[in-house]
């Protein structure tokens, strides 16, 4: 079963691994200024440094209970600032923020969760605590 926990950390990075390249580029950039983000420039790149850390400390499963925090921190913002399905008017937008909305507080609620029981049994953090170092 703890080989579950594994899987589980890699399924739940992929998300925030393979889709944070978008964060780079000057299309996410002048989406997140359409979307009233204060300093965009800065704001975007840096978000997405935030959530590859987040999201290859929980697969790696190192310090996995940061890594857990760095994706909360880098998801609230995001979720409120960029799917605020409440700002929208026409109803496929509404619908597709909402989902977006949705999508993202479980995964902060899936966050929540690392930061408090941590990688579980096959990760860098329990080698290192059972070594003693």
């Amino acid at each position: 079963m703890k080989y579950v926990l594994v899987l589980g950390r890699f399924l739940y990075s992929l998300i925030f691994l393979f889709t944070m390249k978008g964060n780079f580029t000057s299309h996410a950039i002048e989406f997140a200024e359409s979307k009233n983000v204060p300093l965009a420039f800065i704001m975007v790149p840096l978000s997405g440094i935030i959530a590859i850390i987040g999201g290859l400390s929980i697969l790696l499963g190192y310090k996995a209970k940061i890594g857990g925090w760095l994706i909360i921190i880098f998801l609230i913002p995001v979720t409120f600032l960029m799917h605020a399905f409440w700002n929208e008017t026409d109803p496929m937008q509404i619908q597709m923020q909402v989902g977006n909305f949705m999508k993202n507080m479980a995964l902060i609620g899936a966050a929540i969760y690392i930061t408090y029981f941590g990688a579980g049994p096959i990760s860098i953090d329990s080698l290192i605590s059972r070594t003693g170092s």
